[in-house]
């Protein structure tokens, strides 16, 4: 599939090539000239010159200086902007005198230009729906290491970090660690790894240096993005080559680990990043590179955590329950109830002896981002782009378990044809797991490699192991016979010491035989059979998408009419470690288009949007998403808008076709009928958790209740909004809204406790086999909302805040919604790109309510907390360069955005970004 995907871009590159060598070349104008700030007459970098009506465009350099290649005849109009400055046209209708410009400072806001919430250029003040930017310039100004550690600054945006260089983020709830409710696009490509199912937007992608904008659509956005988009958009877009020419370069320097919460020593975090960029006539191309090491942050919650009633108990350790299971302690879910043959031992469950996160998860953190671009211009309105993207690194994650992503790496490669109206594209994802493994595997494996749990002889009898040792000599402890330890035991006492005889052999961390059964452990993959029983990952796999648009409102002159299509494959591939494809080929294909109709009513003040797609998963039924919308400007600089909002997502790869074992007789497995009949769950049905929870309260074993499987469906969402953003005296920007939710279908996980024997024989079910899966929720699950965001500015001065509230109206039983979102949340900020002489700062302060998280790793509370980022920054435009000075939660108040994954602490840093050299 791969050589079919790189033969028919060759094939469409070489036909375009061909199409338009055809054609007569035209003559190529140059345009010079030098760009300054009226108020003091300093030369302007950065300013973006366009010619009006086309694609092309530069921006000035260091010296204020710019050169624009057109094939445009004269005369012509060329518009500059820059943030913070009017947009100024100038018609040129001679190209031998450089022309000279002066911009002048507005306090304007709500002047930036936005392309997500309608797939064409619009004033982000006549967006028909809620949409959040980062433009160049607020990127380079965010108090964050990286523009991505400030998206939750957003307005109604919400973050899970499992690692320093893993952050998912989302909108209007539910929040996971993989937030597949959530689009993520870079340059037009889907940023969701294929295989595992989370986005990779902050591990690989586009450089800090790279990045040209950043828009975001809270909310459901089907209708014109297709499947997954149930909560909101990220757009990346990229920077042109023709447009940011020269070499820039960032040395960024950091530490964290400030203190000896989570390790001793502290941590230095390197981060470097480069881009070189030049155009040639037509001809035009980029390279980027970064890289960034650092100690990650660590999860080292050991709060005993009962899976069956998915509570927090007392006690952290083994000393106060036998039966201890450490949420960030692996290897300690392996427990058994013992029977009557077990003497005093005779109804009480013991658990394994566990292994904490840091001695088994490879917390030495990595990135590396590689990208290059060819760009060719055939006219000022056609382009073709010949774009791949390459990253590795190593990161945390949680999914059902914590994941230590080693050395994984995910590579995207386009071509691209587009123009003034129109794009096509293909590209592919090529995902590869590289070192990755499961760390709750990890540790049942280590424990099991120097004692086995139970010993059974060639007729299935226990003679030995770990558990067999454990009751001997709890028992011989309790009545004062054990060898060395004379005297009757109390019952504490005697677990004690029957754990430790149970462990003596046990690996300890750190020593030379821990480390090489780990290595041994970490090479083999997960599953059974030759070469398995480990913990690795062996995941290959692809996505292959093809899709084209065109907008015809330069040929329907009363209306404003796009129209698109898309077709995708996946090819999974994880060679039995993730799917169910051991011993099969997965391919999954999608088809779906989109319609979009527009018009402009009562001279302007109206403008109405009807917008409608169809999808198709081979695996369901296909479905329609349409959206409604009107703005209308009540005033200049204020407008209402109002929606109605419909979104969907397929079940994810891993919701259809997983099949992992993730804890002694528990798997996680797809919702397609072919899973559920594989594990006999149709007629062998389970037990809700629910109900065993109620039986094992009441020991009523009318309490069980058995769960009938339903047909397996995409879920949906209908949403109703009203906005309003108003500009008030040129200084006073606000926007804000409420919507409504509906989700039909809603794609909850559920646990299902399978019996194996008859519960007259094994009334505490412990003997059950327990099966995690994906059901459709049969409830509607409705939620609601709002936000308001404020931005006060005055000359160079911003004053920033926002709020915003959601909140579910169901009652979670045996199905849960994972809602996983706090009520309230706001952020503060305060900032001045030019405070004196080229000094600027920004300062954001951000706090976010208590609230229950759950997820299928662990359920709990998530404190409150507020933190707070900062930078101080100061150009020198002899030297092209920016120092920049700050810190992300740099009171170091610690803090945790989902439970079970690590908490945060403050990080530190001081950088240098040189811009604009050797143009």
């Amino acid at each position: 599939m791969k050589n079919y995907f790189l033969r028919t871009c060759l094939c469409s590159a070489l036909l375009l090539l061909s199409l338009w060598s055809v054609a007569q070349a035209q003559q190529q104008t140059t345009i010079t000239g030098t760009v300054t700030s009226s108020e003091n007459g300093e030369k302007m970098a950065g300013v973006t010159v366009s010619v009006k009506g086309a694609t092309s465009g530069t921006i000035s350099d260091a010296d204020g200086n710019f050169r624009l290649n057109t094939t445009r005849s004269l005369p012509l109009t060329l518009v500059f902007s820059y943030v913070g400055f009017s947009s100024q046209e100038v018609v040129v209708s001679s190209s031998v005198q450089p022309i000279n410009v002066q911009l002048t400072s507005t306090e304007l806001l709500g002047q930036e230009v936005v392309v997500a919430a309608s797939r064409v250029a619009q004033s982000i003040m006549e967006s028909p729906v809620s949409i959040e930017k980062l433009s160049t310039a607020a990127i380079k100004e965010v108090p964050t290491p990286s523009f991505y550690d400030a998206l939750p600054n957003l307005k109604g945006v919400e973050s899970s970090v499992q690692s320093l260089t893993f952050r998912s983020v989302t909108t209007r709830g539910f929040g996971t660690n993989g937030n597949t409710r959530f689009n993520q696009y870079m340059d037009g490509m889907d940023m969701q790894a294929p295989g595992l199912n989370f986005s990779v937007g902050n591990i690989v992608g586009l450089t800090e240096l790279d990045i040209e904008s950043v828009e975001l659509l809270p909310g459901a956005s089907s209708a014109l993005y297709g499947a997954g988009g149930m909560n909101g958009t990220l757009i990346m877009t990229s920077k042109s080559p023709f447009e940011h020419q020269g070499l820039s370069i960032r040395l960024q320097g950091g530490i964290n680990h400030v203190d000896t919460r989570q390790q001793s020593n502290i941590g230095f975090v390197p981060d470097v990043a480069a881009r070189y960029a030049k155009a040639f006539g037509k001809f035009a191309f980029k390279l980027n590179i970064a890289y960034l090491q650092a100690d990650d942050w660590q999860a080292q919650d050991s709060s005993n955590f009962d899976r069956l009633n998915l509570v927090t108990k007392p006690g952290f350790s083994h000393t106060a329950d036998p039966n201890y299971d450490g949420i960030n302690v692996y290897g300690d879910e392996i427990n058994t109830t013992y029977g009557a043959t077990a003497g005093l031992l005779n109804g009480v469950t013991v658990s394994r002896t566990g292994y904490a996160e840091p001695s088994l998860v490879d917390y030495r953190t990595k990135s590396l981002k590689t990208g290059a671009a060819f760009h060719y211009r055939f006219t000022d309105d056609l382009e073709l782009v010949l774009q791949g993207n390459w990253g590795t690194g190593t990161s945390v994650y949680t999914g059902s378990d914590r994941y230590s992503l080693r050395n994984f790496n995910l590579g995207q490669y386009k071509l691209e044809f587009r123009g003034k109206r129109f794009f096509v594209r293909g590209y592919t994802t090529q995902e590869r797991s590289g070192e990755a493994y499961n760390a709750t595997a990890l540790g049942t494996i280590l424990n099991e490699s120097y004692n086995p749990s139970v010993v059974t002889d060639a007729n299935g009898n226990v003679i030995g192991g770990w558990f067999a040792e454990y009751a001997t000599v709890y028992n011989q402890a309790r009545a004062g016979v054990f060898p060395g330890a004379p005297g009757a035991k109390t019952d504490e006492q005697a677990h004690a010491i029957a754990r430790a005889y149970a462990d003596r052999n046990r690996l300890q961390p750190g020593t030379d035989a821990f480390n090489q059964a780990k290595d041994v452990i970490t090479e083999r993959y997960i599953g059974f059979g030759p070469g398995r029983n480990g913990a690795k990952f062996n995941d290959k796999t692809n996505l292959y998408h093809y899709e084209g648009m065109y907008d015809f409102s330069d040929h329907i002159k009363v209306l404003e009419v796009q129209a698109g299509a898309s077709y995708r494959r996946y090819a999974l591939n994880s060679d039995g470690t993730i799917f169910d494809d051991a011993e099969r080929d997965i391919k999954i294909d999608e088809f779906g288009g989109f319609l979009q109709v527009g018009r402009k009513l009562v001279h302007d003040r109206i403008k109405l949007t009807g917008s409608i797609r169809y999808d198709k998963n081979e695996n369901f039924d296909g479905r329609f998403t349409p959206r409604i919308s009107g703005v209308f400007t009540v005033a200049p600089q204020h407008n209402i808008r109002l929606s109605y909002q419909t979104g969907f997502r397929n079940p994810t790869n891993q919701d259809q076709y997983i099949d992992l074992p993730i804890r002694a007789n528990t798997r996680l497995i797809g919702g397609l009928p072919e899973l559920l009949t594989k594990y006999d769950l149709y007629n062998n049905k389970g037990y809700t958790q629910a109900s065993v929870q109620r039986y094992a309260a009441t020991g009523d074993p009318s309490q069980l209740e058995l769960h009938t499987f339903s047909k397996f469906k995409p879920e949906s969402v209908s949403s109703y909004e009203i906005g309003y953003r108003g500009l008030i005296r040129n200084r006073l920007l606000i926007d804000g809204y409420v919507y409504y939710s509906n989700y039909t279908n809603f794609l909850s996980y559920i646990a299902l406790i399978q019996p194996t024997e008859p519960l007259a024989q094994d009334p505490t079910l412990s003997r059950a086999n327990i099966f995690a899966t994906y059901i459709n929720n049969p409830e509607k699950v409705k939620t609601w909302g709002w936000a308001l965001g404020l931005d006060y500015q005055v000359s160079t001065w911003t004053v920033s805040g926002n709020v915003s509230f959601n909140d579910i109206n169901n009652e979670e039983d045996q199905v849960f919604t994972n809602f996983n979102t706090p009520r309230y949340r706001f952020s503060l900020g305060l900032g001045n790109r030019n405070v004196y002489k080229n000094l600027g700062f920004n300062i954001t302060y951000r706090w976010q309510d208590t609230f229950i998280w759950t997820s299928s790793f662990a359920r709990g509370s998530v404190p409150s907390f507020g933190t707070l980022d900062g930078q101080i920054n100061y150009s020198i435009p002899a030297a092209h360069a920016t120092i920049k000075l700050g810190g992300s939660n740099i009171l170091n108040k610690y803090y945790r955005t989902s439970f079970g994954n690590p908490q945060i602490g403050a990080l530190y840093y001081l950088g240098v970004t040189f811009e604009g050299l050797l143009k």
